[in-house]
């Protein structure tokens, strides 16, 4: 007989890990389908010329003693066993221009980061402090973000204050303003429709505070694999599924290229909602539903610089670089002219463990749009499945690595001197690798002019399918972690899981002291 799971879930990103070990926590006969030959999605990490590189996870806030993030992997029994580097205090993130000899930093903790940013704007000072009190204010009103009851936010114009219009109003230095928004590819910020809700959720984190996952990201995902299998879950590579199975209008199990059929009472998908609607197909749903989705626009995608060092030649950097090539551009670059790409990029670096003090490799991310990859978006190339994409990707991707050094070099000229070798991700790689539309970095593009249009109930319009993951509310190691949150309670009951986690946490802490 065919074994038959409670739940199965459909991709082993972070938003499918969180929910597989919340629900087999909770008691429910779990089963994860994976595709690729590595589990985690953007919490994995590849391996080039012997260096260990992350695919999505730089680095992540919130985990001090207390904060958010740290509650949640605490209770996910994972947190004790991360292995973790904090970044510069003063400094987890500095801000650089052309022609700008400053570094503008964003430091840890809220105090430290007015007071650093004060010795350059000392003018500024009480716009500065209004600005991060209304980060602590708008985060503080997702109840989830804080472990609170309730999945819904409050407060009239929390979804509708962009951004760009909210900095603008307080600060009067256009230098500064763009300081501020300086990381936006932590958000991919879009000048008329960023709300302001999604650049504070996406700063605060670090602003508690920054960390580095030594040797990778993909011990997050590891330690939940454990975690998982260690409360009876099933978890399978190289089993994509392809086809949802129906008895009349009702989902009973879920087939895979490799020709297995995996039953369940529910499921739950982790790939991008586009993609999933496109495997059930649209036969199963109103039109006006799969159009709204699939018209929905996704966030824009990026390439990847993957710089392996020779040994103990360019220093380790415990800090991110965002630089844009003007203070004017900062909002401005998802739109580059090719011929000036990048116009902007952020770039971290990975200490070598066995030469302290220096880089073993540097890894930088830049805007590009997937329209750059229509030549070849007809192929798939993953590890599962090995393809050629031919000399013409090859060279394509040359052309970009020459136009992204010489942007690196304006801030390092020695650069090239150090270099062991050098690689590369494209939006192919990533929609192949992670499943997302089109390479999109964080799923929905969130419009304060129509914020309810990208917003995803976790629950679609089949009974027992539900949708988990950045496609839903928000992206990020935190906003993907309380979207399973928010996927699970459905199935569990809200109140109940939220009062679960609480319940453990305060057992963890009793047993502790």
């Amino acid at each position: 007989m065919q074994e038959k799971f409670d739940v199965i879930i459909i991709g082993s990103g972070l938003g499918g890990l969180v929910s597989a070990n919340i629900l087999a926590k909770e008691g429910k006969k779990v089963c994860v389908l994976e595709k690729n030959n590595q589990f985690g999605g953007n919490l994995q990490t590849f391996v080039r010329d012997k260096s260990i590189f992350d695919t999505g996870i730089h680095y992540i806030g919130g985990l001090d003693k207390g904060q958010n993030l740290y509650q949640y992997f605490k209770y996910l029994d994972i947190m004790d066993d991360l292995k973790l580097k904090r970044m510069d205090i003063d400094a987890y993130d500095v801000i650089t221009f052309d022609d700008d000899e400053f570094e503008y930093p964003h430091a840890q903790g809220y105090d430290n980061f007015v007071k650093q940013l004060v010795k350059f704007f000392p003018e500024e000072e009480k716009g500065i402090q209004e600005y991060v009190d209304k980060v602590k204010d708008t985060c503080y009103r997702f109840p989830l973000y804080n472990l609170n009851e309730g999945d819904r936010y409050y407060g009239e114009d929390l979804l509708t204050l962009k951004a760009k219009d909210y900095i603008h109003s307080i600060i009067k230095d256009p230098k500064l303003r763009a300081v501020l928004a300086g990381s936006n590819l932590l958000y991919a910020g879009n000048p008329e429709k960023t709300p302001f809700y999604v650049h504070a959720l996406s700063v605060n984190s670090y602003m508690e505070s920054a960390w580095r996952c030594i040797q990778g990201g993909s011990q997050i995902a590891k330690l939940l694999v454990k975690r998982f299998r260690a409360l009876g879950g099933k978890i399978y590579k190289y089993q994509e599924v392809n086809k949802f199975n129906f008895e009349e209008d009702q989902l009973v199990s879920v087939s895979t290229t490799k020709g297995d059929t995996f039953y369940a009472d529910n499921f739950v998908s982790n790939v991008d909602p586009k993609l999933t609607l496109q495997i059930v197909g649209k036969e199963r749903f109103r039109k006006l539903y799969y159009k709204r989705i699939q018209n929905t626009e996704s966030i824009i995608s990026s390439f990847s610089l993957y710089i392996v060092f020779e040994k103990g030649t360019f220093p380790y950097i415990n800090k991110n670089y965002y630089h844009t090539k003007t203070f004017d551009q900062v909002w401005t670059t998802q739109d580059y002219a090719e011929e000036n790409w990048p116009e902007a990029y952020m770039f971290t670096t990975n200490e070598d463990l066995k030469n302290p003090g220096y880089a073993e490799n540097l890894t930088s991310i830049a805007y590009m749009r997937f329209d750059e990859m229509e030549p070849w978006s007809h192929t798939f190339n993953t590890v599962a499945e090995k393809n050629d994409r031919g000399e013409d990707y090859e060279a394509f991707k040359q052309r970009k690595i020459e136009a992204y050094l010489k942007e690196i070099e304006k801030k390092y000229p020695n650069i090239r001197s150090c270099i062991k070798s050098v690689h590369t991700s494209t939006p192919l790689s990533y929609r192949d690798y992670i499943g997302c539309y089109e390479g999109s970095m964080y799923g929905f593009v969130k419009d304060a002019d129509n914020p309810m249009k990208s917003f995803l109930s976790p629950r679609t319009r089949i009974p027992n399918l539900l949708f988990t993951g950045q496609g839903l509310n928000m992206h990020g190691v935190l906003g993907v972690t309380i979207s399973a949150v928010v996927t699970c309670g459905e199935l569990v009951g809200k109140e109940h899981l939220l009062q679960r986690i609480k319940d453990t946490l305060a057992e963890k802490e009793l047993s502790e002291s």
